[in-house]
């Protein structure tokens, strides 16, 4: 009777998800060399093909679906099983794995790692910088501090804070939209957003968008370099030192942001460590991110 292995089923199931060896690599971590081996030595154990090679991919038969749904539960079960071993671990050593924005580590959060890392040296802690929404359920990432709207409603989470965004530009722009609302005024744009907000088209009717650019750090360096106006966050805005606050315009809510793991790692002490050293920060720094006066240290 053919065997199986572990190995030999996972590879299955991810190509028949991906339908590519190299994005089954990347899903396992593996080349995708090494996964056409394993997808060929279970055809071989079984006597029979369970994909059709095409030049732009493999094309599951019914007998990998078959193959891939058990797999699945298989997968779901081994990673249940992690994460609860994981979420009794009372040590504070090993691995640990974090993911924020990359933006706001760089403003913000970088000296809050640092000071973990001070803390718990045995502690092998992976950052993962970027906006992705990790799946923590396959411990893509044990803990993430997101900026969302709606959450997942799977994971455990602390709200840490609302936030509000604001308009800033370098010091001469600032000055000239305060004194001449009404002359022109160049501005900056994300990607994916239609037209300038309304809050400020009604002050200043004269804008001409300049650019659009598809990264925050770009935008941000473009307002740096006095291309025009941005909207974003007041944590950014506020953390440049060449840019300035339009003061006649006013701040406009922004996505909140939460701090989540899986129920599962609830009790693993060097996530609850972690949470130690950013929960209280965030309570006393609201004001970077919401304005007005710092919080006085009680």
């Amino acid at each position: 009777m053919a065997q199986l292995n572990w190995d030999d089923l996972r590879s299955i199931l991810a190509l028949v998800q991906s339908r590519s060896l190299s994005q089954a690599g990347q899903r396992l971590g593996l080349s995708y060399t090494t996964v056409a081996r394993r997808v060929q030595r279970a055809e071989d154990a079984l006597g029979y093909p369970l994909f059709e090679r095409h030049p732009d991919g493999y094309v599951p038969l019914p007998k990998a679906h078959e193959i891939a749904r058990a797999a699945e539960r298989m997968e779901q079960e081994e990673l249940g099983l992690m994460r609860r071993l994981s979420g009794q671990q009372p040590e504070l050593s090993g691995p640990l794995t974090f993911t924020a924005p990359q933006l706001l580590i760089q403003t913000h959060l970088a000296p809050l790692l640092a000071e973990f890392t001070g803390r718990y040296p045995d502690v092998d802690l992976s950052v993962k910088a970027g906006y992705d929404v990790l799946d923590l359920s396959r411990r893509e990432a044990d803990l993430a501090l997101r900026i969302s709207h709606e959450p997942q409603s799977a994971l455990v989470g602390r709200r840490l804070c609302d936030q509000r965004s604001a308009f800033f530009a370098t010091p001469d722009i600032v000055e000239a939209a305060a004194k001449s609302p009404e002359r022109p005024v160049d501005w900056l744009l994300f990607a994916h957003q239609p037209n300038v907000p309304e809050v400020a088209q009604a002050v200043h009717p004269e804008i001409k968008i300049r650019a659009r650019l598809d990264d925050m750090g770009a935008l941000i360096a473009a307002a740096e370099a006095g291309m025009g106006v941005l909207r974003m966050p007041l944590f950014l805005g506020l953390a440049s030192s060449h840019l300035t606050r339009l003061p006649h315009l006013p701040a406009t809510p922004y996505a909140p942001i939460w701090l989540l793991n899986h129920r599962d790692l609830q009790g693993n002490a060097k996530l609850m460590a972690l949470k130690d050293i950013l929960i209280p920060w965030f309570r006393q720094n609201l004001h970077l991110f919401q304005g007005g006066e710092p919080k006085s240290e009680s």
